[in-house]
């Protein structure tokens, strides 16, 4: 797939080498630090290469004088990208040693071509080189439905595996159902107390510490359905299990059609409790014992205010600290059970053993202080082969015309994420999730994120799409007979679309797979919002100076090479457009 700044990599790597072979330049000198990204003044040029800048010390040359070296050695050589071979570009050098590169305007005509021809594939990399990535996102507690919160993460780490995917990688999207632990004995209890309720008991007030929410009326009602009286005069040593089982499936259940609701889809399910009953846990703290990284021993008392349930008593630990973390770190609680972070660490040797060595966790903002502890333990599990990464995604604060929203007639403490996306669809919320870093906290404002107006990211670049798909609907109108196919205008006279404002636009479609390589690599999905905002911008103003100026109009009647060249342009953004919205799992707008 065309890449515009990887075939210009590929032109400078190679006049490098011919330098080396000359013996101007020392052999092994090491490429990788070199790059070519867009200048940082646009005026400077259309692209711009860091090569003196990086290797000015290994070649031990001025970075400047060394850049005039490299400049001259570009200056004789051909440029092949997409559909053009050629020379097509001039090489200046500036201070304080940047190589910077001006392309002539088939260059970029060729890149339209290549747009028409990929479709919506445009972007589509092979850096990833097939190799498997494990992304585990949600993970929400089987105790209720989602709110918006688990949504903000269920949108991250699916806009993230879709990124990598396109980047080339094999990606699995993963989800951990924490069914084990004291919480799910929680559910349980109140699962009971609903179901008492549905066989005509009278509960009165949710004691305190149980669930309240309204969605544990219909699971008691549906128990009631199942099961009849059975449990009702029963011990609960001999219900808890039995019912605990049915509720925790009742919830995921309501979870998996609320993931369904907003279009994500995961690969595989894996139960904590299926890891407790097979000895997962018991077995990889064995393998840390035995390695001499598991120890009984007394921590010290944490910082600040000691919390009330503190203190000093023997306990099973991990050596943490070994592998960078701050403190050791408990493995079994008072009662002798097994530590959430034990079970973690299973679940995550799990993933290692099932031939991930590359991981990705999308977490809450609660979770922040655990990743240190998670990483030292996957360190010491695989002699440092296997990596994970963790994304937190900050609090989503709900807003109704700047008023905050904060209960939910369902939940009783939280908004549910079906409740927002019943008021403003699937595909705007999924945008509007991904239109900020995720470790930073979001505002979602009912009226804000509905409004049609360019304050409106997903109506911006959603309306740019729509109104590509008018203007194809206009031209088929008035040129009946022409044929307005992809491939039809990918023969159209390119070299008719000189303006500035068009060339700038092509400029922008042509960094499409540039930012696919670079937001997979960081593991930022928020980078293609953004870009996508700025495509539709160019787009937008070429349209408004089309209005202000007759002849730059898409269409003209007198002149059909020129609309059917300006056509060609149109759909080269909506299908960049669409590319992009393809790896959020958004629907674009064909009219709004």
């Amino acid at each position: 797939m065309t890449n515009i700044f990887a075939d210009f990599r590929r032109l400078v790597v190679a006049a490098l080498n011919e330098l080396v072979g000359k013996g101007e330049f020392p052999r092994g000198l090491d490429l990788s630090r070199v790059a070519v990204e867009l200048p940082r003044d646009p005026v400077h040029g259309d692209l711009s290469t860091n090569a003196a800048m990086v290797l000015a010390g290994a070649v031990k040359e001025n970075p400047m004088a060394l850049a005039e070296r490299i400049a001259a050695a570009l200056a004789g050589r051909e440029f092949v990208t997409g559909d053009y071979r050629g020379c097509g570009f001039t090489v200046t050098s500036v201070r304080p040693g940047f190589i910077n590169i001006r392309l002539a305007p088939e260059v970029w005509h060729a890149q339209l071509r290549a747009i028409l021809r990929a479709g919506t594939a445009f972007g589509d990399s092979a850096i990833g080189g097939g190799e498997r990535i494990n992304v585990e996102f949600v993970s929400a507690n089987p105790t209720g439905p989602m709110h918006v919160g688990h949504g903000r993460g269920a949108v991250v780490g699916d806009a993230l595996a879709g990124l990598l995917a396109k980047a080339g990688f094999s990606v699995q999207r993963e989800y951990y159902i924490n069914d084990a632990g004291a919480q799910v004995d929680v559910l349980a209890q109140s699962t009971y107390l609903r179901y008492r309720e549905a066989l005509g008991e009278a509960i009165g007030p949710i004691p305190e510490g149980l669930y309240p929410g309204e969605y544990l009326v219909e699971a008691g009602r549906a128990l009631a359905e199942r099961d009849g009286r059975k449990w009702l005069a029963r011990a609960e040593a001999e219900w808890l299990a039995p019912i605990r089982d049915f509720a925790a499936e009742e919830m995921m259940r309501l979870i998996r059609a609320d993931l369904a609701l907003l279009g994500v889809n995961h690969d595989l399910f894996v139960s904590e409790r299926s890891l407790t009953e097979r000895g997962a846990i018991d077995d990889c703290v064995r393998v840390l014992a035995d390695r001499g990284l598991v120890y009984t021993g007394v921590l010290e008392p944490p910082k600040g205010k000691l919390p009330d349930d503190w203190e000093p008593r023997p306990q099973t630990l991990f050596r943490a600290t070994s592998f960078g973390d701050e403190v050791d770190r408990p493995l079994r609680k008072s009662d002798g059970s097994w530590t959430y972070f034990a079970a973690d660490i299973a679940y995550h040797r799990d993933k290692v053993q099932r031939g991930f060595d590359k991981m990705i966790d999308v977490w809450g903002a609660d979770h922040g202080g655990y990743v240190k502890r998670l990483q030292a333990a996957i360190q010491a599990l695989t002699n440092s082969a296997a990596t994970l990464d963790v994304k937190i995604c900050q609090l989503v604060n709900l807003f109704d015309k700047g008023a905050p929203v904060r209960m939910s007639k369902r939940a009783g403490t939280f908004v549910t994420l079906r409740e927002v996306i019943e008021v403003v669809g699937k595909d705007v919320f999924r945008f509007i999730m991904l239109t900020r870093r995720n470790d930073q906290a979001l505002d979602f404002d009912f009226a804000k994120v509905t409004e049609q107006s360019k304050d409106n990211p997903v109506f911006y670049v959603q309306y740019a799409h729509a109104r590509a798909a008018s203007v194809m609907r206009h031209a088929a109108a008035e040129f009946p007979d022409d044929d307005l196919s992809d491939a039809g205008l990918g023969e159209a006279p390119l070299d008719r679309l000189s303006d500035p404002s068009e060339i700038a636009l092509i400029r922008q479609l042509a960094g499409w797979p540039r930012l696919v390589e670079a937001a997979a690599e960081a593991h930022e999905p928020h980078r293609i919002a953004f870009y996508l905002q700025e495509v539709a911008a160019e787009f937008h103003m070429l349209w408004n100076k089309g209005k202000d100026e007759a002849t730059l109009r898409f269409i003209l009647a007198s002149d059909a090479e020129l609309t059917r060249a300006r056509l060609a342009l149109v759909r080269g953004v909506a299908l960049v457009i669409a590319s992009g919205l393809a790896v959020f799992g958004v629907q674009p707008a064909q009219e709004m």
